[in-house]
């Protein structure tokens, strides 16, 4: 079985180069990928919690219970806690996994049991997605891929490990198959494990931010309330009339002179240059009396 320095060594260097990767590949700035490679790290140690004692089982807790108030520190500020307050309820987190956590792990796990497994690798993963609430969904996503990885090669150091080389040949330990594997040999403890495996697949799946992505607009779930309209009459808003383009035709002056009447026409074929009807008949009648 690999020690806890080469678990550590080979997980740590698994998540610089993961960290370089999101980094070139994604656009993510050197602060966020450092920290989707610190978490590969701890990671490698994830499985070794099931181990009654030791260093790898304290130290890993330790991490474990420091790491997990940190991530909480976005969604504290979601739900409008001061520094103080977060403080206060980071501190209870971190006995908790420390000392409880710890003593229930003793209680009713065993070593290479169903920590060390596939779906105990996925729940870690999507843990770390539930739990970082902070940035994006790509960004929690990789950072859950980032646990995931380094658990996973904790799991294949283990198998490595398990295959006995010497000079007569190489032969299969006993522990070889119990590391990366999807079922163990408890029943208590598969269900147990592909349990939470589920439940935590179902959180995911509920997450707001996993929600917006599937939502009609993909930013809101919801409609935005509708503005309540003010009393009183309503404005009248007319859209105005675009100019018609006239070519090369000259436009209408502005302001045109007011139109004239026709002159009037007598009987005797004279013209009674703008005049108005009354006056036009009376000029007649006195033609005829002379």
């Amino acid at each position: 079985m690999a020690g806890f320095q080469t678990h550590i060594s080979v997980s740590t260097a698994v998540g610089v180069g993961y960290g370089w990767w999101v980094h070139s590949q994604f656009g993510l700035p050197w602060t966020t990928a450092a920290v989707a490679g610190g978490l590969c790290s701890l990671a490698g140690m994830l499985p070794d919690l099931d181990s009654d004692n030791g260093v790898p089982a304290r130290e890993t807790m330790s991490f474990t219970a420091a790491i997990v108030p940190m991530l909480l520190m976005h969604r504290f500020q979601r739900y409008g806690m001061s520094i103080e307050q977060m403080i206060l309820a980071g501190a209870p987190i971190y006995f908790l996994i420390r000392f409880g956590l710890g003593a229930l792990l003793k209680q009713f796990t065993v070593h290479r049991g169903m920590f060390h497994s596939i779906p105990a690798m996925g729940l870690a993963g999507m843990l770390t997605f539930l739990i970082s609430d902070s940035g994006t969904v790509t960004i929690r996503a990789l950072k859950g891929i980032a646990v995931s990885l380094g658990f996973l090669s904790h799991l294949v150091l283990d198998e490595i490990w398990s295959v006995e080389v010497s000079l007569t040949g190489s032969r299969l330990k006993s522990s070889s198959g119990t590391a990366v594997k999807f079922f163990g040999n408890n029943a208590a403890a598969n269900a147990m494990c592909w349990g939470l495996f589920l439940f935590a697949g179902f959180g995911v799946l509920q997450d707001e931010d996993v929600l917006a992505l599937h939502s009609p607009s993909g930013i809101q779930l919801a409609a935005p309330p509708s503005r309540p309209m003010p009393d009183g009459p309503r404005e009248q808003f007319t859209t105005p009339t675009p100019p018609v383009p006239m070519g090369d035709f000259e436009p209408l002056p502005e302001f045109l002179p007011p139109r004239q009447p026709p002159p009037a026409i007598t009987d005797q074929g004279r013209i009674i240059p703008n005049k108005s009807a009354n006056q036009a008949r009376s000029y007649r009648r006195g033609s005829y009396e002379r």
